[in-house]
């Protein structure tokens, strides 16, 4: 048995510059009966923790330091056992919610993660933040986009560590270069495909967002 994928939203808030909003997040665990990597862990370790249930955790893959996507990431870890793994770039905000300290591993462009027979290739998406990564399951058809891409265009810009010409050039040459097919499983509500987004570039490039 190959490795599947499974989807939890989760929610609660995320803060940046000052300000605090509602968000639900999309936790992603890509695995089979025995070992998992979880994305995004967000918000409800003990829920997550649930959802894995006895098997190994190789690793939590965190697609960048956002505190609504890292902030419950240690707490998470401790349950099930596993190290943190995040790009380093985005170490500012990982001082935010844990100042003095680092993830236990660094996420490096072009780092494989293997399990169930599958491979996750990481690939460095700045824009969003400084280190944001999305991970590629070429076997299971789908990128991971963290807040990179989503339906309906870029994540978001306009906060500090973050650069809209950045964030179209990441998924102009990183992502949109994936078969048209794939899906796009993102870090905040609904999946889309490659394929779908690839028409809108000059859009998003016209209105600036």
């Amino acid at each position: 048995m190959g490795a599947r994928i499974e989807h939890l939203v989760t929610s609660g808030t995320f803060s940046l510059d000052g300000g605090t909003w509602d968000v639900d997040n999309n936790v992603w665990i890509v695995g089979d009966d025995a070992e998992v990597f979880v994305i995004d862990p967000a918000h409800d370790a003990g829920r997550i923790a649930e959802a894995v249930g006895g098997r190994a955790v190789k690793a939590v893959l965190l697609t960048h330091g956002h505190d609504d996507h890292i902030r419950h990431a240690r707490e998470f870890a401790a349950l099930v056992s596993a190290p943190v793994l995040m790009n380093p770039e985005d170490q500012m905000l990982w001082e935010a919610v844990y100042p003095g300290t680092t993830p236990d591993g660094e996420i490096r462009d072009g780092d494989h993660f293997e399990v169930a027979g599958t491979r996750l290739t990481a690939l460095h998406t700045p824009g969003h933040s400084p280190g944001s990564t999305v991970f590629v399951a070429e076997d299971l058809g789908t990128v991971f986009s963290g807040d990179t891409l989503f339906s309906g265009g870029p994540g978001a810009t306009g906060r500090s560590y973050s650069d809209f010409p950045t964030i179209v050039g990441s998924i102009r040459d990183r992502l949109l270069t994936l078969p048209p097919e794939t899906v796009v499983n993102t870090g905040h509500g609904d999946s889309t495909t490659i394929g779908a987004e690839a028409p809108h570039l000059d859009e998003w490039i016209a209105r600036g967002h």
